[in-house]
């Protein structure tokens, strides 16, 4: 291991420019015109896969972007490791609100990150830490030091649900056969207390659609007279959370699995000020569901949340429509025994219930997918534990994250192995928003504690 840390030493700066180079490549799957860039950007993974000394390595085509694959077997009767990750990026919009160019990396120094951050698209989710363990892995094959087998997957459509994920794995599950599925694709409490998420909620995305009269309006002559779409899909909208902020659909919470109080108890104790929290986002006070903490809201708690609305006239000065038209995106995180599909149609049941007759309303459900919960007394997350503690010289606290990684679940399904969530973030880190950063302590972290997850999992499966 001392011989692997000089290598990483002596390549730092390598290891940071391959990186900025990546995080050039606008690789956002969810707008077509960036297909092209999507494809560049498997490429360039896969080159880095077969620089760093995987022995077969492909990208293999889907109906939508292509998966990378790369493996390098040294010993079959070795355990195999299934390293996921995804290079596709949520759209940079609204671009405006940036401080750099999203697509431009730059380095600044912040209070959280002394050392300095890469301020770019993609830079935390996910480009910057899939990358880790391809560097990783490189230092453990220069190093000799490599214990077992590894295989990866990093994927292109992560960021628009993992839709052909599902399928590839169902088709390609001799070859991807292995004992765990690594992935850093989540946080830490902080850069001084680590923490390992051993929960993720599940999701039910939808966009909607409300229909007034069948061509704009004018408001003068029709305004009072004509149901107004953005009026309707507002108030609409309101109705779905009561005086103490419970999604008021029907049967929402029937398979919600409850924590006793002994867990929530348990789960309060980690790091966290209310305070801190409040001004760090500017808020005078915090907002959710009546009798639960912040940190069992964003957890252990379903939750409903416009993403986006919008309908009529937004330009510059003034033009008073009545529009025909209102459209919201709203997204459903979800939590244990919660299923997507299930919830979907019941969004979908009550969404219409509710509209009155003045407007049509079409609800399209968008991707989905299912809580998961990781156990912590397997020899992955003791692996992981000890790699944590190796790296920050602290014992790693376990967590639940309010995120979704679909193909958590998916994987337990179709493979048949756990995962661990290892990831090295922070929830600063503004993903999926502006100016979206990832520090270089985090970074560098990540690769210098991966080899260790490595060492300690074969011994601890050899136990």
């Amino acid at each position: 291991m001392d011989k692997l840390k000089s290598y990483l030493k002596k390549n730092k700066k390598r290891q940071l420019d391959e990186l900025i180079d990546l995080l050039k490549i606008p690789s956002v799957s969810a707008d077509p015109k960036f297909k092209k860039d999507v494809a560049k950007t498997a490429k360039s993974i896969a080159q880095h896969l077969k620089k760093a000394g995987a022995d077969m390595v492909a990208v293999c085509e889907t109906k939508g972007h292509p998966i990378v694959y790369g493996e390098k077997i040294i010993d079959k009767k070795l355990p195999t490791v299934l390293v996921y990750g995804h290079y596709d990026v949520q759209p940079a919009d609204p671009v405006e609100l940036w401080d750099s160019p999203p697509f431009e990396p730059v380095i600044k120094k912040t209070k959280i990150h002394p050392q300095g951050a890469i301020f770019a698209r993609g830079s935390c989710d996910d480009k910057g830490q899939a990358f880790m363990h391809i560097k990783a892995f490189e230092a453990m094959v220069e190093n000799d030091a490599l214990p077992c087998n590894v295989k990866f997957m990093i994927e292109g459509e992560e960021e628009v649900g993992s839709v052909n994920l599902g399928e590839f794995c169902k088709k390609n599950a001799k070859q991807l056969a292995c004992d765990v599925i690594l992935i850093s694709d989540t946080s830490i409490i902080s850069n001084k207390q680590p923490s390992i998420t051993v929960g993720l909620r599940g999701l039910s995305y939808v966009e909607v659609e409300v229909t007034g009269p069948n061509k704009d309006l004018h408001s003068g002559v029709y305004g009072g007279a004509v149901a107004n779409p953005i009026n309707i899909l507002s108030k609409m909208i309101a109705s779905m959370h009561d005086k103490n902020n419970k999604i008021t659909i029907p049967d929402f919470y029937k398979d919600v699995a409850r924590l006793s109080k002994k867990e929530r108890e348990a789960m309060n104790k980690a790091p966290f000020s209310i305070t801190q929290y409040k001004k760090s986002l500017e808020v005078k006070d915090v907002h959710g569901e009546k009798g639960y903490t912040t940190l069992e809201r964003t957890s252990i708690r379903p939750t409903l949340d416009v993403n986006g609305i919008w309908g009529g006239y937004i330009g510059e000065g003034a033009k008073t429509v009545l529009p025909s038209k209102a459209y919201a995106k709203i997204s459903m995180r979800l939590v244990p025994n919660q299923d997507p599909h299930k919830i979907t149609k019941l969004f979908e049941k009550y969404f219409k219930s509710i509209a009155p007759k003045s407007v049509k309303v079409k609800v399209t459900p968008h991707h989905g997918g299912d809580a998961a919960v990781t156990p912590t007394d397997t020899p992955e997350y003791m692996a992981a534990h000890k790699a944590m503690k190796k790296a920050f010289g602290k014992n790693p606290i376990p967590v639940r994250g309010g995120g979704s990684i679909p193909i958590v679940a998916l994987f337990e399904k179709v493979l048949g192995v756990k995962t661990v969530l290892m990831g090295f973030g922070l929830d600063s880190d503004d993903i999926h928003s502006p100016n979206e950063h990832y520090g270089l302590f985090n970074y560098y972290k990540g690769i210098e504690t991966i080899p260790y997850f490595y060492q300690f999992y074969v011994q601890e499966k050899a136990k």
